[in-house]
């Protein structure tokens, strides 16, 4: 099965393989952290599902001791996590790829990806009486993403492109709007929008009250290879703390691999998480299926990353591509 194969190719994790090497040879090269904190910012969203299951376990704050404190942020947003990140208010968070990649064009290089978190996850949804079969027609139609700029705008538009369309905006027949994923499903039954390009869970959700799927997670963009949410790092406290930073990496990639192992028992870890934070819970079952289209890893893909800073080049939403975007070591540790 397709699936399988992602697991399977996962596992490697490659990226967080050489960055756990590069942290080890360099770990006493930084400063040591006695009952220092480390601020730890992420979305209540199962695409952030290992920072929902570490925060729930207490797997940080165990794993640290009385080497440092874990402070966690809840964010709605990726611009508001990437601004306290500049301000050093965050010092790992996990986040969208495009905040990631604008905030390392913003800073210069000063904050970096670390590790991958989730690939995929994402559907293309149109509305249960929309004459809609293929990406082709949606010539004409109103489609809804979450955000401006965000992973799955880059991924419509990519499509969009594939298929010969072009927004309203370059002078196209399709019409892209923003609209909250809670919003998604009362706009399609008002008929405000023909189509949605979702995470799940919404997309799962949208499904369970008459939405028809038009690409599933693997069908969107490079067969599911492209990640939906990253853990990015501050550079100033990767070269400081290369010890913490090492700690939480080793917790992520053991997060990854429980959640992978068991999802039933782990969905309901994260369901009552969400419940506890937001008032409202999604129950395990739709979190379960939800993570059917969900590649939880920690490897990224640099070629999707590359496209996807294309695309924002192209898009004006950066002005230069990036030229430092993986946190690396290997200048720091040769001497």
């Amino acid at each position: 099965m397709k699936r399988e194969k992602k697991y399977r190719r996962s596992q490697q994790a490659a990226l967080f393989a050489g960055a756990m090497a590069l942290l080890a040879m360099s770990a006493g090269c930084g400063r040591k952290t006695g009952a220092g904190e480390v601020h730890i910012g992420y979305f209540n969203n199962i695409t952030h599902a290992q920072a929902l299951y570490m925060k729930a376990q207490g797997m940080l704050e165990d794993a640290f001791g009385t080497q440092a404190r874990v402070q966690w942020t809840a964010f709605h947003a990726g611009p508001a996590e990437v601004e306290a990140m500049f301000a050093g208010d965050i010092d790992i968070g996990y986040i969208g790829p495009i905040p990631a990649i604008t905030a390392n064009v913003r800073s210069d290089g000063d904050i970096q990806i670390l590790s991958g978190a989730a690939m995929a996850g994402a559907q293309l949804m149109r509305a249960a009486d929309a004459d809609i079969e293929t990406v082709a027609d949606l010539d004409g139609k109103t489609v809804a993403v979450p955000q401006i700029g965000n992973t799955q705008h880059l991924c419509l538009l990519q499509l969009l492109s594939d298929y010969g369309l072009q927004t309203v905006e370059e002078g196209g027949t399709v019409k892209v709007t923003a609209v909250e994923n809670a919003d998604v499903q009362n706009m399609m039954d008002q008929g405000g929008i023909d189509a949605a390009l979702v995470p799940e869970p919404w997309g799962t959700l949208l499904a369970e009250n008459g939405a028809q799927t038009v690409l599933d997670y693997d069908e969107v963009y490079a067969g599911g290879d492209y990640p939906v949410a990253v853990v990015a790092v501050r550079k100033d406290f990767l070269e400081e703390e290369p010890e913490l930073v090492n700690t939480f990496l080793q917790m992520h990639e053991e997060a990854t691999q429980t959640i992978r192992k068991d999802t039933a028992a782990a969905a309901a870890v994260m369901d009552q998480e969400l419940a506890d934070a937001t008032g409202s819970s999604l129950g395990q079952p739709v979190l379960e299926r939800a993570f059917e289209k969900i590649i939880l890893s920690t490897e990224v893909s640099p070629n999707a990353l590359d496209d996807f800073a294309r695309i924002s080049l192209e898009q004006g939403f950066i002005e230069e591509t990036y030229e430092k975007l993986f946190a690396k070591r290997q200048d720091d540790s040769a001497g």
